[in-house]
């Protein structure tokens, strides 16, 4: 089998996996292999004898994978560490170069298409805007999007590509009324399978996932989220969304929407009962512009280049932190998470005005018998949702799940 051979793809002997650590089989090296590349893209840089103490695995056989994994180019030497006893260790990184991936963004009013390299940064991108997704034109995008950014690339670089991530909201049918589209325009999207048609235009494996999940998942890889191993995650996005993770791992549940958290009951400003989304979510901003004789388009053209709209936008503020906070309240009275992330397709300050927003309307609640979660941003910004899907195939081929990574961790460490 070769080194970084997925162990889907070979039909013959089981894996069998020692749930107390790494295992040595020959038959599951690609697991070790994926195990060890886990490890360094979580702690940036490691030795081999780091490796070892870890992973539960041998020097003898993290020695060979991490040979195998530098031939291959996916691991890089760093400058080597002296001032010990003995050999100076010499901490191995990812190589950026060595994976691309393309991620998918798509949203009620504008989709993106990123390559991403393998430690999270964002090579190139597009950007499309629209009033309403429709299938054709989403299509239109992604696979002449691809067709172009393969142009700007080496040959070597297209051999290294491990497929395409797209994050996009479940059931877009549902949301004519709020983004504005004519009645039935966008019943387009009941039915289609977005995966299977992205997959037949396209030579690479594609992956799908919810968008919200997405952004969860890139903060939790490449964000704040190694810090927190229990954290409640909300997006605000032209709707607002969100994630779960437990245990340092995304929890979906049993039909893949747990901590959605839109559709979550709040108090609105004259105290009705609303949906968290209904308050806490762009689209909401732009009936806040639009009524105040703003042109609303940019907020859609640039997600890092707001203007300050004024009483508008502070309106919208002070609206949606007091929903955030009840919602928060909400979900450290069912879990005590640690934490709680806000990030949103917007500029860092106004993700920074948000979070001191809620924080403070959270201090005005009733609190007796919450243990409250820290309060804080996202790292990820306005891509969370593009970079999550493009980490889909990078862990799909060469990563492991969060759950079983920091499980092999903890029973490494003795926790």
């Amino acid at each position: 089998m070769s080194p970084l051979q997925d162990p889907a793809d070979t039909p013959t002997s089981p894996l069998i996996l020692d749930p107390s650590g790494g295992a040595n089989q020959v038959r599951v090296r690609a697991h070790n292999e994926r195990l060890v590349l886990s490890l360094v893209r979580r702690h940036g840089a490691l030795s081999k004898a780091e490796i070892a103490r870890r992973s539960g695995l041998s020097a003898q056989t993290v020695s060979v994978i991490m040979r195998a994994l530098e031939k291959d180019g996916l691991l890089s030497r760093g400058a080597p560490v002296r001032g010990r006893v003995g050999q100076p260790s010499i901490p191995m990184r990812l190589n950026p170069d060595a994976v691309l991936s393309f991620g998918v963004k798509i949203g009620r009013r504008s989709a993106d298409l990123v390559l991403m390299d393998f430690v999270g940064r964002i090579r190139m991108q597009l950007h499309q805007i629209y009033p309403y997704p429709l299938p054709q034109d989403i299509m239109s995008f992604v696979t002449l999007g691809i067709q172009e950014l393969e142009t700007r690339l080496t040959s070597d670089e297209r051999r290294r590509l491990a497929g395409i991530g797209i994050a996009a909201p479940f059931e877009l049918w549902n949301w004519a009324e709020e983004v504005g589209a004519p009645e039935g325009a966008m019943e387009a999207w009941r039915g289609f399978d977005l995966q299977a048609e992205v997959a037949a235009r396209v030579p690479y494996l594609v992956y799908l996932q919810n968008d919200a999940t997405s952004a969860c998942g890139a903060e939790l890889v490449f964000g704040v989220g190694p810090r927190y191993p229990d954290f409640v995650y909300l997006f605000i996005g032209s709707f607002l969304g969100g994630g779960i993770v437990l245990n340092s791992s995304i929890f979906v549940g049993r039909t893949g929407t747990a901590g959605a958290l839109g559709p979550l009951p709040v108090r609105g400003r004259n105290g009705e009962t609303r949906q968290l989304l209904d308050i806490a979510s762009i689209y909401v901003l732009e009936n806040y512009l639009r009524e105040a004789g703003f042109d609303p388009r940019p907020l859609w053209y640039s997600a890092d280049n707001w203007i300050d709209f004024g009483a508008p936008l502070e309106t919208w503020i002070q609206d949606t932190a007091k929903a955030l906070a009840q919602a928060i309240v909400a979900a450290a009275s069912i879990i005590d998470f640690s934490a709680a992330i806000i990030d949103g397709g917007f500029p860092d300050w106004v993700r920074q005005r948000v979070v001191r927003a809620t924080i403070k309307a959270a201090s005005d609640l009733d609190l007796q018998g919450v243990v409250m979660p820290e309060i804080i941003e996202g790292a990820v910004g306005p891509q969370a949702r593009a970079i999550g899907g493009a980490s889909l195939p990078i862990f799909a081929r060469y990563l492991i799940d969060q759950n079983i990574l920091f499980k092999e961790i903890d029973h490494a460490e003795g926790h």
